[in-house]
């Protein structure tokens, strides 16, 4: 922690976290990918806008969860913390920059992507021409509703107040399932699109199991701090023994959920090539389950348990970009 950069380039990684930023780079891209070959509509700029939109999202939500742990102690009574998964950014920690500099910052980032995303939103609210197939949302609500201003709107106040309110209310878990899976998808599908439709949301399935799994196993970690400081978490809430089934449970909803809507004819064929990865989450639950309750040796499971959630991603844009080739 000690090496760690105050400024630069480098400093800006480490304040904001980017390594992570493959939580938004994932499910932006698949929504893309599923609105080009389900619909043909791929409008390149308004997807790089969304993509630099979600991850100024991103950055703000890092930097604000981090001020308010610097705030609740959170950070700083965690002594089992696994680094870098867990325990928070190190930049406070250190005093490499302010809690007002943080606070500050994070809120720039939220502005920044709120004007990015009042934008799209005016472009797929009034860009609309053609009807979908596959429109199945409530046909009522369909393209009279902007759908891109809710759904960012959502997105910025779930990242700025999950750890100040949502998780300890035991709401972060299904906060960041909704926020780095249906809602991403859903969102960079209409601004495609310009409406929605129940397909991005079959198609964002596996990665938001994973993602969840992602945030799980990173409590484990932190979850006697978090106690500490009223973060009542759902891995506090159940005690990691009990947490751990639910870790496994996740690993297996998101291979059920790529393999049943296959079955069902909602994706290709070729979106079973993220059943790949399954080894890893397999790695990661044998070293989880002996290791639960045991900092570091838990470390492995952490690591294992991010690149479950990026190789499958991977592969499920490889399946759908194969699908909108081969047609």
């Amino acid at each position: 922690m000690d090496r760690v950069p105050a400024h630069g380039i480098s400093g800006w990684i480490a304040r904001v976290r980017a390594p992570f930023f493959t939580a938004t780079l994932i499910p932006i891209v698949l929504g893309g990918v599923a609105a080009w070959v389900y619909t043909g509509t791929l409008h390149v700029g308004r997807f790089l806008l969304t993509l630099l939109g979600g991850l100024l999202l991103h950055a703000g939500a890092n930097l604000i969860n981090d001020y308010f742990d610097h705030l609740s102690g959170a950070d700083r009574l965690n002594r089992q913390a696994i680094a870098p998964f867990t325990g928070g950014g190190p930049a406070l920690q250190l005093g490499l920059i302010t809690p007002r500099r943080a606070r500050n910052e994070a809120l720039a980032y939220f502005a920044a992507g709120g004007l990015i995303g009042l934008y799209l939103a005016w472009a797929s609210f009034h860009g609309q021409g053609q009807r979908l197939a596959d429109r199945m949302v409530c046909e009522a609500l369909g393209p009279q509703v902007p759908w891109v201003l809710v759904i960012g709107a959502l997105g910025v106040f779930t990242g700025i107040f999950y750890t100040a309110r949502l998780a300890p209310l035991g709401l972060g878990e299904v906060t960041l399932f909704l926020d780095f899976g249906p809602l991403m998808v859903l969102g960079t599908w209409v601004v495609q699109t310009g409406s929605p439709a129940w397909t991005p949301v079959w198609v964002s399935l596996p990665v938001a199991f994973l993602i969840s799994n992602v945030l799980w196993i990173n409590q484990f970690p932190d979850a006697v701090a978090d106690a500490q400081v009223g973060k009542r978490h759902w891995v506090v809430r159940l005690g990691r023994k009990r947490a751990l089934s639910i870790y496994g449970g996740l690993f297996l909803a998101a291979y059920l959920s790529l393999a049943a809507t296959w079955l069902a004819g909602l994706t290709p064929v070729w979106t079973l090539l993220a059943l790949l990865p399954a080894p890893l989450a397999w790695r990661a639950w044998r070293v989880a389950r002996v290791n639960y309750d045991r900092m570091p040796e838990l470390a492995p499971a952490n690591a294992l348990t991010v690149q479950t959630h990026l190789l499958t991603g991977v592969f499920l844009i490889v399946g759908y970009l194969i699908q909108g080739l081969i047609g």
